[in-house]
């Protein structure tokens, strides 16, 4: 496998937290949003068109009157 330099770019951090401000400022906050949603559910785990609520079913009788 060949590395490619044309898609790592080596930089000072300080440089770098400057243009990450400036990228996510040009975004709109509905796109920082969905940004995040997708962070979050990497980072935990979650998948919501699999993970659904729990149902439970119980069935309650009352005494009569």
């Amino acid at each position: 496998m060949k590395f490619n330099r044309v898609t790592f770019s080596i930089v000072n951090l300080h440089d770098e937290d400057i243009e990450d401000k400036a990228y996510w400022l040009s975004k709109s906050p509905s796109d920082r949003l969905v940004a995040l949603e997708y962070l979050r559910q990497v980072m935990y785990g979650y998948d919501p068109n699999t993970t659904r609520l729990q149902r439970v079913f119980e069935i309650a009788k009352f005494p009569s009157s």
